[in-house]
């Protein structure tokens, strides 16, 4: 980082990606590494080979480990999946090396921050719609990570996040949603302040679960076929693409009937004067005709609240990193 450049960060902590924001000047730049790795016996050819072509990793006893984005290529090589230091949105509990993992791809993204402690926001998932599960310990342990690497920190709920990078024009009231690996992260806000907010479990990694167990194939490989090649329009005979279409909205009528309760509870909700806009963000969200998708579906649905627009963020990807990043600059 340039000593001109701003030192205040916004993070995306997702279960598929972890996203870093910078601002310089009037321009957002960003980061990102998969949340992933896979491990290899160590042996000094092989870590002589991996630092030569500058790929991440870390040793840890006798192992390699491999994070970040070249995680599922070396998977795919040994015909195995990767692994995942989180699941439905937070740290995951039976992988033992999750922390360290998260740890050294978060130094990798950040490694060029300079101040004696930048300020940092990053994104923490809300509670499941009607669900009882905490997030204390996700929470205290990404806290401690950063204190440990020398940053100021606050967070910020990842479905205000996507409100407060897309929603200015509103003066921030509205529907954000973030469809995740792990999660789908849904907020309302009205002038900026949150109102409600909730998740659910069926998203990214559902899709490509459900897919995978159908059509006989790795999770792994059938992310990296989706990412490539899925979209919604158009007729596929390819049983892969006529699989992710039935899960995706299946995905979609989850998200869209969990809204609906959670939007009809009268003593939850505030009595908004006009219709309000509903943003979709995530990778999940990134296929070509998925508004489309989702706008017909909610449009067959008898929905509490009184939608002006739907629209789809700027860049699906980096949405809630940016959101993170505008509240730092505002907040910090």
């Amino acid at each position: 980082m340039k000593k001109n450049e701003n030192p205040v960060l916004g993070l995306d902590v997702g279960t598929s990606r972890i996203v870093l924001a910078r601002k310089s000047g009037d321009d957002f730049t960003f980061e990102s590494q998969l949340n992933a790795f896979t491990t290899v016996e160590h042996s000094r050819m092989i870590e002589s080979a991996l630092k030569r072509d500058q790929i991440p990793f870390s040793v840890e006893n006798t192992q390699l480990f491999i994070h970040g984005n070249e995680a599922p290529r070396f998977a795919d090589l040994l015909s195995t999946e990767t692994r995942r230091p989180m699941t439905q949105g937070v740290i995951n509990p039976s992988e033992i090396e999750s922390v360290t993992v998260i740890r050294r791809i978060i130094e990798s993204l950040t490694r060029h921050a300079d101040g004696a402690r930048p300020k940092l926001t990053f994104s923490v998932p809300a509670s499941p719609l009607n669900g009882e599960e905490s997030l204390t310990y996700h929470e205290a342990t990404l806290r401690q990570i950063f204190d440990e690497l020398g940053y100021d920190v606050r967070s910020i709920n990842e479905g205000l996040a996507v409100i407060y990078s897309e929603l200015e024009d509103t003066n921030y009231t509205g529907i954000g949603i973030s469809f995740g690996g792990g999660l789908v992260n849904v907020s309302l806000a009205w002038l900026a302040m949150p109102v409600l907010s909730f998740s659910i479990p069926k998203a990214g990694d559902f899709i490509d679960a459900s897919t995978a167990s159908v059509t006989g194939d790795l999770s792994t490989r059938v992310r990296l076929a989706k990412e490539a090649t899925f979209h919604f329009n158009g007729h596929f005979t390819d049983q892969l693409h006529q699989v992710l279409t039935v899960y995706y909205e299946d995905m979609i009528h989850s998200i869209i009937s969990a809204m609906k309760e959670a939007f009809s509870d009268s003593k939850r909700m505030p009595k908004l004067t006009k219709p309000v806009p509903v943003v979709l963000s995530g990778g999940t969200a990134s296929p070509a005709g998925f508004r489309e998708r989702f706008e017909k579906m909610l449009q067959l649905t008898e929905f509490p609240v009184s939608v002006s627009e739907i629209r789809v963020a700027r860049d699906p990807h980096t949405t809630t990193a940016r959101g993170a990043l505008i509240s730092a600059l505002t907040e910090m």
